[in-house]
């Protein structure tokens, strides 16, 4: 965490992919850890297809900044299609993590990111993942299970329970299980350069 003791998390998605989703759901699951949230979306001309900020504060103390994420120590690339477009790095510290929704390796992303800044690099084929397990490219909640293994900032079990009980009754019970083993393969299949 940062010296003012606040982990700080931008996610960079398209609209209709689920970054606001995403954000919200880690922001109620640290909440429920007894953390401090603030996890909120970035408005302009949003529409299905166009690139989309959220971001999400935790920390263990008060949260008194009221702002989007400038210098995030995560960042999460839920469409790597937007590598291209958007500077996703823009702001991320040195020694900061990137998690990319991808099946290419940490070093092919590494390279692809063209940055001399010191990353780290993380990727996940979370829409593979999801495919797999919900049968539809939903990856905003395999990429949860992915953030959540690389930073620990909340207890995986909390981050399911949280799922579970967001999605129970609003979808059928087995897409909820299928979202749940999402997070666990995301959790497990993640790697690092």
């Amino acid at each position: 965490m940062k010296k003012n003791g606040i982990l700080e998390i931008r996610f960079h998605g398209r609209g209709g992919q689920g970054s606001k989703t995403a954000c919200m759901l880690l922001g109620e699951a640290a909440l429920e850890g007894g953390k401090y949230v603030q996890a909120f979306p970035e408005y302009g001309p949003e529409r299905t297809g166009a690139p989309v900020k959220a971001f999400t504060r935790i920390s263990d103390d008060e949260i008194r900044i009221h702002s989007g994420v400038v210098s995030p120590e995560v960042v999460v690339v839920l469409d790597p299609s937007l590598i291209e477009s958007q500077n996703v790095l823009d702001g991320l510290e040195d020694s900061g993590k990137i998690i990319i929704n991808t099946e290419k390796s940490p070093a092919e992303m590494k390279k692809e990111l063209k940055s001399t800044q010191n990353c780290l690099v993380y990727t996940v084929d979370a829409t593979g993942i999801a495919l797999d397990t919900l049968g539809r490219p939903v990856m905003n909640v395999p990429m949860l299970g992915a953030l959540v293994k690389v930073t620990g900032v909340v207890d995986i079990k909390v981050l399911k329970e949280k799922i579970r009980s967001r999605f129970e009754g609003k979808i059928v019970p087995s897409a909820v299980e299928a979202n749940l083993k999402g997070i666990e393969r995301a959790a497990e299949e993640v790697k690092h350069e």
